[in-house]
């Protein structure tokens, strides 16, 4: 098998570079640009979830579940958690609201659709996509951002869930686990999808505010690719997980980084390129967008076990303190 490059998730350079048996190597120029760039928005996209979930918290109703402390799962949006893409969904709320123009609207849903079709994102694309969002908040207040995202959410996004996905998370949680969603939508956005479904909390992109205010500028650049596993990674050392008990779920081969540094990576209506490669690693596949034997089992196997055996382990772990 010949050697091949894993891409850095922005079109703009590779990450490692592997070798038949898996032996890896880092790029011998050192970190690019766009590593420099995901690092960045990683370290970003972690201390504004903390920072997001610990001011929600209050309004948050829990049951009293023992703690798997160093156990999570980590979930993408887009066509894993709901059906499509999140901020499509969001562009029809504000379009509904007269913030966008019908023909914004079009030109988002347009590549899109050249996304789910070729598989591969068009740089070009990306960044007209993120200058036209940066322009869109800039100036608007962080409070505003996230009371639209509340509004849509009940409106368009409720209903395009996962049911096959969310019951996944919720396995977790029943677990004691922390369950957070990855995902380049903003995280003000991100953050109302985790709480609406009950879950930790987000790591989403990072827009620069002051004082309550977008300045129309990002930190570091869209959550994607090598940011996402950079943002779980910066994630795990804050709140002390072993990623090798963690688990990682996405559609999306973009999201090999992220999968790749969890202990259980499950495949969750794969596009062509990551059913493929799950099907050589062995990593779970589920697929809820078909009537396939896969997606009526529900839970993987592997997964329930590791689930269960964590929550066991909190409980026996809190009936030694209480002795």
């Amino acid at each position: 098998m010949p050697a091949r490059l894993i891409p850095d998730g922005f079109g703009e350079g590779w990450a490692e570079f592997v070798l038949p048996g898996r032996r890896r190597f880092r790029n011998p120029l050192g970190p690019s640009e766009a590593e420099v760039r995901a690092n960045m928005a990683g370290e970003a996209s972690a201390d504004a979830a903390l920072a997001l979930q610990e001011a929600g918290s209050a309004d948050t109703d829990r049951i009293d579940v023992p703690l798997d402390l160093t156990a999570a799962a980590f979930f993408d949006v887009d066509n894993t958690m709901v059906q499509g893409a999140s901020i499509i969904h969001f562009a029809r709320g504000l379009a509904a609201r007269k913030y966008l123009k019908t023909s914004d609207l079009v030109d988002f849903a347009w590549k899109q659709v050249k996304f789910r079709v070729t598989g591969k994102e068009n740089s070009d694309d990306v960044a007209e996509g993120r200058e036209k969002a940066l322009s869109f908040v800039a100036g608007r207040s962080t409070a505003e951002l996230a009371r639209l995202g509340e509004e849509i959410y009940d409106e368009v996004i409720a209903d395009k869930i996962w049911p096959g996905t969310r019951a996944l998370a919720q396995m977790h949680l029943d677990a004691g686990q922390q369950v957070w969603l990855v995902t380049a939508t903003p995280v003000e956005l991100a953050q109302v999808i985790a709480k609406r479904l009950g879950l930790t909390g987000a790591l989403g992109t990072v827009a620069e505010s002051k004082d309550g205010v977008f300045t129309g500028r990002l930190v570091g650049d869209i959550l994607h690719g090598l940011g996402k596993a950079h943002a779980v990674r910066a994630l795990a050392v804050r709140e002390g997980l072993n990623l090798r008990r963690c688990a990682a779920y996405s559609d999306s081969y973009n999201d090999v980084p992220m999968l790749s540094l969890v202990g259980t990576a499950v495949a969750v209506n794969p596009d062509t390129d990551l059913r493929e490669l799950a099907k050589t690693r062995g990593w779970e596949i589920r697929d809820f967008r078909t009537g396939r034997k896969a997606a009526k089992i529900g839970v993987p196997t592997a997964l329930a076990i590791g689930a269960v055996g964590g929550a066991v382990g909190a409980v026996a772990a809190r009936r030694r303190e209480h002795r």
